[in-house]
């Protein structure tokens, strides 16, 4: 699929890109979407919950009262679980929640990602630029100039560029990664991809083994 390319200013350059339809056209799998995205939200969990079971809590190994004879339940310490201030039944202990995917499912993923943005005619490709400085004003005029500054949006870079990416990072609906950072997720959570021309090369090579 051929896609005309902007420069920062929001206007064509008069040059057009051809897109892979290996990448760009297929026919998603949801399934695969599905497992990369569940694996890159699990990831982010730190895993460090912790409550303390009968073992754990203080206080003392005492027979409360004696075995027989009260009418109530027998019981042989203030660390019961049955008691306020006992110890918790089955809680929470500290894990990973991470699990493993082979790479061609997680290439199909994101392939599939690429492909439902470019369905949706979500896909912008820019020409490569650069910033002398980092300044977050260029970076938002760039944004208005593209028709995004109220919209979410991904920037992929081929290479990383310190002053792009500082010029966005105060920006709390833009994000800039380079193509070899790119996730199911990251793609599917903007509602506009913002491909330059460096970035295209790494993506369809990578994608298309």
């Amino acid at each position: 699929m051929e896609v005309k390319v902007l420069n920062i200013n929001g206007k064509e350059t008069g040059r057009t890109i051809t897109l892979s339809d290996s990448v760009f056209a297929i026919e998603p799998n949801n399934h695969a979407v599905y497992l990369d995205v569940k694996q890159y939200l699990a990831n982010q969990r730190q895993g460090t919950h912790k409550s303390k079971e009968r073992a754990e809590v203080t206080g003392s190994t005492r027979k409360i009262k004696k075995q027989k004879g009260t009418g109530t339940a027998r019981a042989g310490s203030v660390k019961n679980p049955l008691f306020k201030g006992g110890g918790t039944v089955f809680g929470p202990r500290p894990r990973s929640y991470s699990f493993k995917l082979n790479k061609n499912l997680k290439r199909l993923a994101r392939k599939s990602a690429f492909s439902i943005k470019a369905k949706e005619s979500n896909i912008i490709v820019l020409e490569d630029f650069n910033f002398e400085v980092p300044n977050t004003k260029n970076f938002i005029n760039v944004l208005k100039a593209l028709g995004l500054e109220n919209k979410k949006s991904l920037f992929v870079l081929g290479e990383s560029n310190k002053n792009v990416y500082l010029s966005s990072r105060n920006l709390k609906a833009s994000s800039v990664v380079i193509s070899s950072e790119l996730s199911t997720y990251a793609i599917l959570n903007a509602n506009n991809l913002v491909l330059l021309e460096g970035s295209l090369e790494g993506i369809q090579e990578n994608l298309s083994k």
